[in-house]
């Protein structure tokens, strides 16, 4: 958990998802739960779409060995006290 100014401890939590060009899922869907609820969201993005409502029209997969990169990078770093995918 990171320590804010006061002293108090803030969770943080790492999604590993696609990206949502809608907003209405995956990581955009993510960090708007973890800002509601105060508490710190790091990612790592698996896909990226072409989303809307309607549906999706196209996705495109990260390459694993980059997804591996983002992850060891997060995780080398920061104290994750949740994952999310």
């Amino acid at each position: 958990m990171q320590e804010k100014n006061g002293g108090a401890s803030i969770p943080h939590v790492l999604s590993v998802a696609g990206s949502d060009s809608g907003s209405g899922a995956g990581i955009q869907a993510d960090l708007k739960a973890c800002a509601a609820r105060g508490v710190y969201c790091s990612t790592v993005i698996t896909s990226v779409t072409a989303q809307n409502t309607v549906g999706v029209q196209a996705v495109h997969a990260v390459p694993e060995d980059f997804v591996a990169q983002q992850l060891k990078s997060v995780l080398s770093d920061m104290q994750v006290d949740v994952v999310s995918s």
